[in-house]
């Protein structure tokens, strides 16, 4: 990466690509860029480097082609053992790391203090309490109006 980057700089200091050939040789055959800034980007697209190292343009570049024999032939992955699949732990030792997994995970929860505590539950019952009238009055009410409506 950073060969890359003192490429685009225009750092010609003679460094060697991964595949050993030398910089210098595949600047001489590069297409020069627009005249930018080497620090800021341009905002427009560069072109693909195809193996060679050379810029080719996005729309030259084409799929290659497949002749008839690749696609007639293909080859079966092999199957697998059973000693290649993960053996399972044990029943109890997958239990025992599960519980220490969830004591783990109750240390993390922040516990509310008392005053929280009192007032969550006082509004928790308080509305339990809403519902539990509403309910019974509309069911009242329910009852009230089959025992007219069928007398």
């Amino acid at each position: 990466m950073s060969e890359e980057r003192a490429k685009r700089d225009g750092d010609t200091s003679g460094s060697t690509r991964p595949d050993g050939a030398d910089d210098t040789a595949a600047d001489a055959t590069t297409t020069t860029r627009s005249a930018t800034p080497s620090g800021k980007p341009s905002g427009k697209r560069q072109g693909r480097r195809s193996p060679a190292g050379t810029e080719v343009a996005a729309s030259s570049v084409k799929a290659p082609e497949q002749s008839k024999s690749d696609t007639t032939t293909k080859v079966k992955p092999a199957k697998k053992d059973r000693a290649d699949k993960p053996r399972k732990e044990n029943i109890f030792k997958r239990l025992r790391r599960f519980f220490r997994e969830v004591i783990a995970e109750l240390r993390k929860v922040i516990w509310p203090n008392r005053k929280q505590m009192i007032t969550y539950t006082s509004v928790v019952l308080a509305f339990v309490v809403f519902m539990v009238t509403f309910i019974g009055v509309l069911d009242l009410a329910v009852i009230k109006g089959v025992t007219w409506l069928f007398g």
